[in-house]
């Protein structure tokens, strides 16, 4: 019989549903069949005029229906999208969920649309007095909602019946991997038999693009969409902006036993680190990436001889991929050559605040269906960073553990460490 506790004591955390959304589909069915296939999602970008701009690519989610309606009511829909498929597989009532909701999303502000709308209203003839007057004038709270920063988690606490305050929080692109973190801590200090964690973005706006090309961080390789992403090739030149979300029903494993449920997968160990160094640069020495590694792997009580797999954070920019490299170079010694890391951001773009999320959920389909995804647009390798990135194509191989890395801008590193059985 499964240990119903852990290295420490604390309740095994289980895996009982699994929900994603990115711009290779809706579901984890069509999902899984792309990026194992190696297709890309990324496309031309149609939702808003590019002709002036350096990058014109993404891996927007152009098909929802909220896609057109603004990075809010998008975000929201994401989530809820995956949040209803994962609560169904985990067999739960999708209205009396009966636990807290850890939700990952980008910093919420007023939506194009709203404020042009108090831009052009009202009678006054400078433009500060009319945004006042029809700001006074708002018989609807719905537009200071939609600036808030818990309404998406508010709405998806009322819809999945959460319990207790739902818990909003942006770590920059840790985010998602902090939102299932904070779900296994929930389980493991016995506040809750099960949570529901959630990482969804639907930001991918012109300023968006704007603010990250000031920063050079995006690609302006646009010719060929598919190829723009290429994580640890010589010739990578900057990450692609993209949208999504994906959903995690965590259990313990006593009560997902106990229910009868099917468990997916086991969440052992989770590390973070902060650190102070930039606002967007990773620290040279990358310390805190490899402080989170170890720490993940300490709180799984593995070793790092133990890890079969590592889902790169794996952006393709210069100097993430450098550091991902040396980081792991660094914990990992002489082996970091001979383990599979492979990077999904190389098909589906960076999915920002939910990047940990959709990357944790492919982790856990990775070990349940023996297949790791390639890392595409690998055509051009980086002396530098030598790894085996699965290059091109699907491998098989039976992998039983996995490190899912999440590097963040301003220093937030968090990464998760996963099993594909209970011990």
């Amino acid at each position: 019989m499964a240990k119903l506790k852990d290295h420490l004591g604390r309740p095994v955390v289980a895996v009982t549903g699994i929900g994603v959304v990115t711009s290779l589909g809706i579901g984890k069915a069509d999902n899984w069949a792309a990026l194992t296939a190696g297709k890309s999602g990324i496309h031309p970008i149609t939702r808003f005029p590019v002709d002036q701009l350096n990058t014109r690519v993404s891996g927007m989610v152009d098909f929802l229906p909220s896609s057109s309606k603004g990075a809010s009511a998008l975000t929201y829909e994401l989530a809820e999208t995956a949040a209803r498929e994962a609560v169904a597989e985990a067999g739960i009532d999708a209205e009396n969920f009966g636990g807290p909701l850890f939700l990952a999303s980008p910093p919420v502000e007023l939506d194009w649309h709203d404020r042009l709308a108090l831009y052009k209203g009202g009678d006054r003839e400078n433009a500060s007095d009319r945004i006042l007057e029809v700001a006074r004038g708002l018989n609807s709270s719905d537009m200071f909602d939609s600036a808030q920063f818990g309404t998406i988690a508010d709405r998806l606490a009322d819809a999945f019946g959460t319990t207790g305050l739902p818990i909003t929080l942006s770590t920059a692109c840790a985010s998602g991997a902090t939102a299932i973190q904070l779900g296994v801590e929930a389980i493991r200090r016995g506040e809750c038999e099960r949570a529901l964690s959630i990482g969804a973005d639907g930001s991918a706006t012109a300023e968006a693009l704007i603010r990250f090309s000031l920063l050079s961080a995006l690609s302006t390789s646009n010719d060929v969409p598919e190829k723009t992403s290429k994580p640890f090739s010589k010739d990578r030149d900057g990450f692609v902006l993209a949208e999504g979300s994906a959903a995690l029903v965590l259990e313990s494993l006593e009560s997902a036993l106990a229910r009868g449920a099917t468990v997916l997968g086991i969440l052992r160990g989770c590390g973070e680190k902060a650190d102070d160094f930039h606002r967007t640069r990773s620290k040279p020495d990358g310390s805190p990436a490899i402080a989170a590694v170890k720490a993940a792997l300490a709180d799984a009580g593995l070793s790092e001889d133990e890890i079969d797999y590592i889902n790169a954070h794996g952006t393709s920019t210069p100097e993430n991929d450098k550091m991902e490299h040396m980081s792991l170079s660094t914990v990992f010694g002489e082996r970091i050559s001979q383990i599979p890391i492979s990077s999904n951001k190389s098909m589906i773009g960076h999915t920002l605040s939910a990047a940990g999320a959709i990357e944790a959920a492919f982790s856990l389909m990775t070990m349940r269906e023996g297949v790791i995804p390639p890392t595409i647009n690998y055509d051009n390798p980086d002396p530098a960073i030598a790894l085996d990135v699965v290059p091109n194509r699907k491998r098989e191989a039976k992998v039983g553990t996995v490190l899912s890395n999440s590097f963040g801008f301003g220093g937030q590193n968090t990464c998760l460490v996963m099993a594909r059985e209970p011990v």
